[in-house]
Parts: C-alpha cells; structure tokens; sequence
C-alpha cells in the first residue's frame, strides 16, 4: 500500500476523544472506534507537515516572532467533509493520500478570495477505501491590512 502511513492506536483515539469532550465508551479499549474527525490526526504523521514543528528550525509558532507562517499566511481553513465507507478502528493502519480538487474564486467584500481544495483518501493495508477526507481552504487576494491601518 502507498501513501503516508498512519497507525490507528488505541491510545490515540482515546486523548483525541477527551480532548473533543467526548467520554463515550466506543472511543475506548483495543478495538475503539475512532472518533468522526480522527482521521485529521494522521497530519502528525506526516514529517512535512507544515504545521508540525522540526528540531533545529524556526517554528512560526514558537512565540520568538510575530507567529506568521513564512508561505500560505493569511489562508483559512473554510470546510472540511468526510465521507465514511467503514468504521476507522484500533489496531489498523491507514494510508493517506492528498491531491489537489477544484480551485475558484468569488468577490468578498475587500476583495477577491482564492478557493482551493486537497482531497484525501485514507485506505487500509488491502487498498479499500475507508475515508474519504475534502478540505477548503480560502486565500484573501493581496496583503491583509489591519483594522488600524485601513482608517
């Protein structure tokens, strides 16, 4: 199987689940289901993740700076979408992979705002599907100008 693997732990599932405040029973033990969102942990993963932290560089995050990300600053996370074709459970290991969706763009009130997606389908050790995961990110055209500076 290809893509990135991402080992489902019971551990995991279950501080994912209290870190959601949700203590239901299924969330726990060796065969847990894993909770509707959990697949957005494999990024943790993934070693080039934008967001994850490396040793030996400088983090945006790291509160040495102003906190803005060198590429991609100023993007939202606007959607996310799952479609499940099976349960995720402990003791499984899934295989993400990400290509790019559709991109347009709509007229905002200052201005033009970029849409795009990634798509990512998450498989098991046999190649069946178990996860398919659409995220929309939107990307305001030009530099944003602070509420202080745009008077």
């Amino acid at each position: 199987m290809t893509g990135q693997p991402f080992p489902v732990e019971a551990g995991h599932i279950m501080m994912f689940a209290r870190a959601i405040g949700d203590e239901n029973s299924a969330y726990q033990g060796e065969t847990a289901l894993a909770p509707p969102t959990f697949t957005m942990a494999s990024a943790h993963y993934d070693p080039d993740y934008h967001l994850r932290p490396k040793p030996g560089e400088e983090w945006f995050g790291s509160g040495a700076g102003p906190g803005e990300m060198a590429e991609g600053a100023g993007g939202l996370h606007a959607e996310q979408h799952f479609e499940y074709h099976r349960p995720v459970r402990a003791g499984e290991t899934l295989y993400a992979h990400s290509v790019l969706g559709r991109s347009w763009e709509k007229q905002g009130r200052s201005g033009r705002l970029l849409f795009s997606e990634r798509i990512t389908e998450y498989r098991d050790a046999d190649g069946e599907p178990v996860v398919s995961a659409k995220t929309v990110a939107v990307v305001p055209e030009g530099p944003a100008t602070r509420k202080e500076d745009a008077r």
